[in-house]
């Protein structure tokens, strides 16, 4: 799917968050990465609408975010640096077939799907498990099942390894590269890029580096050390 940045700005008080963006993504697995402030949350939280360029647009799969909001939304889904926190509901099954029944599904499919989705990913034995009790890698795959389960394409992750154990670390690296949809990961652990097909590099609000994974993380090691 293609998602294309077409002179997108985004501003806040004057302050510009993000200088003009002309950029297509069509690859399976797109890094992004960049010190702290430098753009590259604001770039990803336009893909999924969660913020509106203030000049330009942003198209998802053909569908601008702002014309098209509500279907460009259907198209991806996104989990925030701590998932925990958008978990709605206390039992995990539960919070995954609540996606589903706010699009008006009948129980026997929700249960249906519920139930793919867990086994697809190896936590049908957390079903009934408490979300606040899940260790780290376990909270990160019910996240990834509870947005998956309504068929986005493409899958954005903030920081999918933050905080993790190196176990729990390797199981997320290898569920995103079994993942078929999509995905583009927004993380500071550039081993978990070696494999990618694109790192984006931000820096102070502009696109610094687009390329392979080697050339780009050399790009943002040198502006890491000025």
């Amino acid at each position: 799917m293609d998602i294309v940045f077409s002179a997108a700005t985004v501003q806040y008080a004057g302050r510009v968050a993000l200088q003009p963006l002309a950029l297509t993504l069509s690859e399976r697995r797109i890094g992004v990465v960049g010190l702290n402030g430098s753009g590259k949350t604001t770039m990803a939280r336009l893909i999924n609408g969660l913020i509106k360029p203030t000049a330009g647009t942003v198209t998802v799969g053909g569908l601008d975010t702002v014309q098209d909001a509500e279907a460009a939304r259907g198209r991806t889904g996104f989990i925030f640096q701590n998932p925990q926190h958008q978990m709605i509901l206390p039992i995990l099954a539960e919070d995954i077939a609540f996606g589903l029944k706010n699009r008006g599904l009948g129980k026997a499919e929700i249960a249906e799907r519920t139930e793919a989705i867990l086994a697809r990913f190896n936590i049908s034995h957390l079903a009934r498990r408490r979300v606040h009790e899940l260790s780290g890698g376990e909270t990160q795959l019910g996240a990834i099942a509870s947005v998956l389960v309504t068929g986005p394409d493409l899958l954005i992750l903030d920081e999918p390894t933050n905080q993790l154990d190196l176990k729990n670390r390797a199981l997320i690296e290898r569920t995103i590269a079994d993942l078929p949809e999509q995905v583009l990961v927004i993380t500071h652990d550039l081993a978990l890029l070696e494999d990618f097909d694109r790192v984006l590099v931000f820096s102070d609000g502009r696109l610094a580096a687009d390329d392979r994974p080697p050339e780009a993380i050399r790009a943002y090691r040198e502006i890491a050390a000025c």
